[in-house]
């Protein structure tokens, strides 16, 4: 699904999260894929798909994790939210409950994923405007109350879909260049050139040549 492509310098796994029906799945399939299904079903269980982008001069390969927003598949959280570097949290702006469970999701975010994981709040479907229940502002002051990043995306006409993801793609790239950078500076001073790890985390086994940086922050 998505790129096939194996040539990236960067592999970044995000995840999707919010409640069922807010569009995560039409999301990930117009960013992959470029497709919108308006018959599209609740996730059942988790699915992935992948997609590169060019940031800097550099490939990005990007593994996008959906999964079901029911309370019953929460057992799958822990092995979901690992290696994982960014995040959307999803809500649909014409259903402020979904909008009011945002901060559950937000918490438990922080509970199972890396502290350094980058977040984006994300009102999806902008399309309704005469149906709107969460105005942009009250999103933004909480997004801003809460460090994350702000953006409305239609999946259905495709706003602001493209922007979504490679905004938090660049961010996550911009974060782990830097820190590489530090990285090669510590190696430099340290006696024997020993290295010393970004991220304690284990690196992804199919990718074992690829620095453990490129998996987690």
């Amino acid at each position: 699904m998505g790129g096939h492509s194996e040539d990236y310098d960067f592999l970044f796994k995000v995840v999707l999260i919010g409640d069922s029906g807010v569009g995560k799945s039409n999301l990930l399939s117009r960013f992959t894929r470029n497709e919108f299904n308006l018959e599209s079903k609740s996730t059942i269980g988790v699915e992935f798909a992948t997609r590169s982008i060019q940031v800097d001069g550099k490939i990005v390969k990007a593994q996008i994790w959906d999964t079901a927003g029911q309370e019953r598949y929460r057992a799958i959280t822990a092995a979901y939210y690992r290696g994982a570097v960014g995040a959307l949290l999803v809500y649909d702006i014409a259903k402020h409950q979904t909008y009011e469970n945002v901060e559950l999701w937000l918490k438990e975010l922080r509970d199972h994923a890396d502290s350094n994981i980058v977040i984006m709040l994300v009102g999806n479907k902008s399309d309704l405007r005469h149906l709107r229940a969460v105005t942009t502002e009250e999103a933004r002051t909480f997004a801003e109350k809460h460090d994350l990043s702000f953006i409305e995306t239609s999946a259905l006409d495709s706003t602001n879909v493209e922007s979504a993801f490679i905004n938090i793609l660049t961010e996550i790239y911009r974060i782990v260049s830097q820190r590489q950078i530090l990285d090669q500076g510590m190696q430099q001073t340290l006696p024997g050139g020993s290295v010393v790890p970004i991220d304690p985390t284990t690196p992804d086994t199919n990718k074992s040549n690829r620095p453990s940086c490129c998996q987690n922050l």
